[in-house]
């Protein structure tokens, strides 16, 4: 382990454990440095657009190919918490938020029918998870997806707090039988408007909130895929990755995402095929201590950190390295050199249409938010 990566996972673990036994006095920012990020910001708020009107609605059920009239069997409640990038902004059409893709990938991969139910909405942070997770568990999710933590960043939440807020949030849906994965925080360093001091401020502040929302997820039963900065070289070269604000990710952006985080919900429902030999993990992944793994992912984008035995104890977890599944109805974007080795994207047998064939009542997720806001 790197020396970068020793200090990061110090850092989570003291945030974690802070969170868990109801410390507060540690915060992502320090005096000086919310000061500097402050100055930093406006510069970086000008070079950012705006981006009007809501996220498209998605929610409804999608594989209705898979429906079987002889068995009438409901279909699988994959629920979206979090913020605008659960929420989709930056798109113009359902079947391109995260959520229609995922819940199309996990209809083609499971043969059966989800219903997409989001309730993430623009500008959340951690502390509206415990109002969202209110209005998921009446339709009794078997799976929930969460992707918080840059607002808390940006707004300048104190990291103890937000991961209890993270780890509260998991542990209830836990409760209520739901699988739980979590995209952790980005890296915001990746952000083109964002000029240095202030870009290496942020990348420091979301890795580590990303390795403690790790820590956080894991010892609270639910697993983690690292979305770092996974988009940030395909950014740097295609900026038709990027959405008009050049903040929030596009359709290929938002597609990228998801072919990152498909095979990690396959695996939290037991639909990821097992390795023909279990005693030879695949190469990278490994056994770690909690945090270690934590910091770890939080430096390689696409990682998933899950408990490695959870009838043990969740102080140890296996850190993988899972292959992209293609998704439904969308070509690959082009992967970097780095992602490619060892990695050949896979794909699915089945083609569900993309679009939801009804939509739910539930609660409006969206909001107008800020435009600083995720």
């Amino acid at each position: 382990m790197t020396g970068s990566q020793e200090s990061r996972a110090r850092v989570a673990r003291r945030i974690a454990t802070a969170a868990a036994y109801g410390g507060g006095g540690l915060g992502l920012l320090g005096v000086g440095v919310v000061g500097l990020l402050l100055t930093e910001s406006k510069l970086a708020i000008r070079a950012v657009g705006l981006l009007e009107g809501d996220p498209p609605r998605a929610d409804g059920v999608y594989g209705d190919a898979f429906a079987d009239p002889r068995t009438a069997e409901p279909p699988m409640v994959l629920v979206f918490l979090g913020d605008s990038t659960a929420a989709g902004l930056g798109v113009t059409r359902g079947q391109e938020t995260p959520g229609a893709l995922l819940a199309a990938g996990l209809a083609s991969v499971a043969e059966r029918r989800v219903q997409l139910l989001n309730v993430a909405k623009s500008g959340a942070r951690s502390a509206d998870l415990a109002r969202q997770v209110e209005l998921a568990l009446p339709h009794r999710p078997g799976l929930a997806v969460i992707m918080i933590g840059a607002n808390d960043v940006t707004r300048h939440s104190p990291a103890v707090q937000a991961v209890r807020q993270l780890g509260e949030a998991v542990r209830a849906l836990k409760a209520a039988g739901c699988e739980v994965v979590v995209a952790t925080c980005p890296d915001l360093g990746t952000i083109k408007p964002v000029r240095p001091p202030l870009r290496w401020v942020a990348r420091r502040l979301s890795r580590q909130l990303a390795a403690a929302q790790t820590i956080a997820v894991v010892e609270n039963g639910g697993r983690t895929v690292s979305l770092g900065s996974l988009l940030g070289p395909e950014f740097a070269a295609r900026p038709e990755m990027f959405a008009s604000d050049r903040y929030h990710p596009s359709a290929q952006g938002y597609a990228t995402a998801a072919m990152a985080m498909l095979p990690s919900l396959c695996a939290a429902l037991d639909l990821w095929p097992q390795d023909e030999r279990p005693e030879a993990p695949a190469q990278g992944d490994a056994v770690l201590p909690v945090a270690v793994a934590a910091a770890a992912a939080a430096g390689r984008s696409g990682t998933e950190v899950a408990a490695a035995d959870p009838d043990a104890g969740r102080r140890w977890a296996l850190v993988k390295h899972r292959l992209r599944l293609g998704l439904p109805g969308t070509v690959p974007p082009a992967q970097t050199s780095a992602e490619m080795s060892g990695e050949t994207p896979g794909k699915t047998s089945a083609q569900p249409s993309a679009e939801p064939s009804g939509q739910t009542s539930a609660n409006s997720h969206a909001g107008t938010g800020d435009v600083r806001a995720t």
